[in-house]
């Protein structure tokens, strides 16, 4: 019976996704869809409903974080139980990916995340390896220590000295395993009773959703422009719900790539100090060089600055670090450590040679060179159309032209072997989106292939559907 079930989505108001969000809720709650239950495959519920793959897997996947439905590596996605459950289920976006892409992902190319290019950093990773190997001391044995990081926390700030984050030193630092292992650290140093308030930007990182989560906080989406979050807006919501803290991405805000200017930050960081807000700056995307002062160095006595290394030398690495407000550090390193005790020490050791042989610059000036290359690319082919972007950031945003429906466009893009991600994959779960997609720039894809990708959606813009599906 799951196999052929079809919903009417016509009955309910808003996005698509959250339209399929309330069928499956309905169906299951009703029995319709009874316990136990498989549901559709991703490709061919949308296929059915004339959507894009995508929207169904935001639906499954919002669904099984309610604990309705569970997610099995090779089985597929099934009825969990009637009632939601509290508190956090098993991870489930890789699985609803594997599902939705199956064994023929290979012949795709994937436009979602833009992965970084190799451009040395195996090499330098390895070679730092064979030279901590030849050093290995009883100490390596040891749970890592409040102060036995404090060389490293002294070589990343100066790493991040071209960053304007205003007077600071390592005692501000707390060092993480990547920028979401940040995020949660300073969300358990901030949040206070039981459900509180969280505002970020109405198109959003999904990670910051799932760590808010994790924490029990409710989030409150604020509206955006070209510059990114409104402030007008952001005090109506703090005078409606309170709140305790915002999350802002002020340099590169993803996906819209938007940048705040200066008279933007100082607003913010006005209705930040008058209802007492603290600040997240999430500084993970920006590129090398800032375009001003950072809202940690407007107001560095509320704003949480947190960076990594994986959107500049490695991801794998999961290094990471938060500039807290003055004062702060020490209580941010304890929640590290009461958490997970502190990097793992030859992660520290791999970061700290990177940082002081120079090698973390010149890796970074590499990729961000690999992703100008195929940011020109991307522009020549697609420069006809309306775009948004930075020099040196690894992704774009494209409103779509007349005629185009981003849900559509996706679904058209898959079809001829590319995948992007569209607007409402951004959105909260009652937010809007706009009529527009990402496109990254996917540095582990050979240029050729980069290019050919691009073309095809270029062509793909240039002819829109006669008639768009309902």
């Amino acid at each position: 019976m799951s196999k052929i079930w079809r919903p009417d989505l016509t009955q309910f108001d808003g996005p698509k996704y959250l339209a399929l969000c309330h069928a499956l809720r309905d169906a299951v709650r009703s029995g319709a869809l009874p316990e136990g239950a498989r549901l559709p495959p991703v490709r061919e519920l949308a296929w059915s409903l004339s959507i894009t793959p995508g929207t169904v897997a935001r639906a499954y996947q919002i669904v099984t974080q309610e604990g309705l439905l569970q997610a099995t590596v090779g089985r597929g996605t099934f009825v969990a139980a009637r009632e939601p459950r509290l508190g956090p289920t098993q991870p489930i976006f890789e699985e609803i990916e594997a599902e939705r892409l199956g064994l023929s992902a290979s012949n795709l190319i994937d436009l979602r995340s833009p992965q970084l290019p190799e451009v040395g950093q195996t090499a330098a990773i390895s070679a730092i390896l064979l030279q901590i190997a030849g050093q290995m001391g009883q100490d390596h044995l040891e749970y890592p220590s409040l102060r036995r990081d404090v060389p490293l926390r002294m070589a990343y700030a100066d790493w991040l000295g071209d960053q304007a984050l205003g007077p600071f030193s390592e005692e501000e630092i707390a060092l993480t395993l990547g920028g979401q292992n940040a995020l949660g650290i300073t969300l358990q140093c901030c949040l206070r009773g039981e459900r509180p308030h969280i505002y970020c930007e109405e198109l959003a990182y999904a990670g910051f959703r799932r760590a808010a989560r994790l924490n029990r906080a409710e989030v409150v989406p604020v509206q955006l422009d070209e510059e990114g979050m409104v402030p007008e807006a952001l005090d109506a919501a703090c005078r409606r719900y309170g709140g305790r803290i915002v999350c802002i991405t002020p340099e590169a805000q993803n996906p819209t790539t938007a940048r705040m200017s200066l008279a933007r930050r100082a607003e913010i960081v006005r209705v930040a100090r008058r209802h007492d807000l603290q600040i997240i700056e999430d500084n993970c995307y920006s590129v090398a060089s800032a375009s001003g002062p950072a809202l940690r160095a407007l107001a560095p006595e509320r704003t949480w600055h947190i960076t990594s290394l994986s959107k500049s030398i490695s991801a794998g690495l999961r290094f990471g670090a938060v500039i807290c407000p003055t004062g702060l550090g020490e209580a941010a390193r304890l929640a590290a450590q009461h958490s997970y005790f502190g990097l793992p020490r030859p992660v520290s050791d791999i970061a700290y040679a990177l940082f002081r042989s120079g090698e973390a610059q010149r890796l970074r000036d590499r990729v961000q060179a690999s992703f100008a290359r195929r940011q020109e690319i991307a522009l020549n082919l697609l420069g006809r159309h309306e775009m948004r972007w930075q020099p040196g950031l690894s992704f774009l945003w494209l409103p779509m032209p007349q005629g185009w429906r981003a849900s559509t466009f996706a679904r058209e893009a898959e079809a001829n072997g590319i995948l992007i991600r569209s607007a409402d994959e951004y959105a909260l779960v009652d937010g809007r989106a706009p009529n527009a997609v990402r496109i990254a720039l996917a540095g582990a894809i050979a240029e050729a292939d980069f290019t050919t990708a691009i073309a095809r959606l270029a062509q793909l813009l240039d002819s829109p559907p006669d008639d768009l599906p309902v």
